[in-house]
């Protein structure tokens, strides 16, 4: 019986990449240079690591975690890492020093097992506002993060949607900086808008929400604010663009208390919008982030899995994408030394 090739290609999600699955599998860890991929997952990680076993169908590696009563962390591997390749996925979220100095020390502990290659997979990376100076007397802590990884022992990173590429530049270690962007710009193009616009939240996002207008074939607008230092809280000033009776996705990059997005939907609905949409790789929420998302009444929130979300807390109107399988994928390929920029035509 003949199959048809267009029944065959799956769609990588996250990716642009189609994969034949009858002459293009995917392959399974059959051992590399580094030996077999080894899993671990740090404690703020768990769901997405298991998503991420799921999808190359192997186990998540035995790991034991303790904070002792003087706030020590200790971790101990239950099984053995030497000579394999290791992907330890840890996102840099709440309880974020906790997290950051577990996967340190996690770091260190396979390396004192003679693990073949470690990889931290990050898929949301903290103090990355912190890229320069700029002001006296600061520090560029996003620098320190870089150095404290690769003093600890990793040998590559896996990241999403850095705040500011030129990170990349303070790692002396190899890694794949990736991007939500086709995810989530997918989950958009299906739903189909009518008379949409995109809108970025601010003027430091317009280059990418360029890229959204580009691939949705639609008009970009741009929310043009001040940021009220003595406060930290931003003012939203004018639009940039028009969006009188017309459909609106706000982009970002990430959200914390919402207050930026509370003042650009506000801004928006003034200029005569109608259903405004928002979407956003990192879902950070903190304060009383969810009651302002909330109290938007937005037609749909569309973000991802970097950040764990308690399913309590996921709003109705919350469309939650997994980077799961783009992320898998990239495991795999780097494990096999395969182009990872070939999942985007790159």
């Amino acid at each position: 019986m003949m199959v048809s090739m267009e029944n065959t290609m799956e769609k990588i999600p996250g990716t642009k990449f189609l994969r034949d699955t009858e002459t293009n599998p995917v392959v399974r860890d059959t051992g590399g240079p580094h030996g077999h991929i080894m899993l671990f997952a740090g404690a703020a990680s768990h769901g997405l690591c298991s998503q991420i076993a799921s999808y190359l169908k192997l186990p998540i590696g035995d790991s034991e975690r303790m904070i002792f009563p003087n706030e020590n962390i200790f971790v101990r591997l239950k099984e053995s890492v030497r000579g394999q390749d290791v992907y330890l996925v840890q996102s840099m979220s709440t309880p974020l020093h906790d997290n950051i100095m577990e996967m340190l020390i996690m770091i260190d502990a396979l390396k004192r097992d003679s693990a073949g290659r470690i990889n931290v997979v990050i898929p949301y990376m903290s103090y990355t506002r912190s890229d320069k100076k700029d002001q006296p007397r600061v520090p560029i802590t996003a620098r320190l993060i870089a150095n404290m990884l690769e003093v600890a022992g990793a040998d590559r990173y896996i990241t999403i949607d850095l705040h500011a590429m030129q990170i990349q530049g303070f790692f002396n270690i190899p890694g794949d900086a990736l991007t939500a962007f086709h995810l989530l710009s997918d989950h958009v193009q299906d739903l189909n808008v009518p008379d949409l616009v995109v809108c970025s939240a601010d003027l430091g996002f317009a280059k990418k929400a360029r890229n959204w207008a580009e691939k949705l074939g639609c008009p970009l607008a741009i929310v043009e604010k001040r940021r009220l230092f003595n406060t930290g809280q931003s003012e939203a000033l004018t639009i940039i663009g028009d969006v009188e009776g017309k459909n609106v996705l706000l982009v970002d990059d990430e959200v914390l208390t919402g207050g930026t997005i509370v003042n650009a939907v506000k801004a928006i609905r003034e200029r005569g919008a109608k259903d405004v949409y928002l979407a956003f790789t990192h879902a950070l929420l903190k304060d009383k982030a969810f009651e302002r998302l909330a109290d938007l009444e937005l037609k749909e929130i569309i973000t991802t899995n970097t950040v764990a979300l308690p399913e309590e807390q996921i709003l109705p109107n919350m469309k939650v994408l997994s980077v799961a399988p783009l992320l898998g994928e990239v495991i795999l390929r780097a494990h096999e030394g395969r182009s990872v920029g070939e999942l985007f035509n790159e």
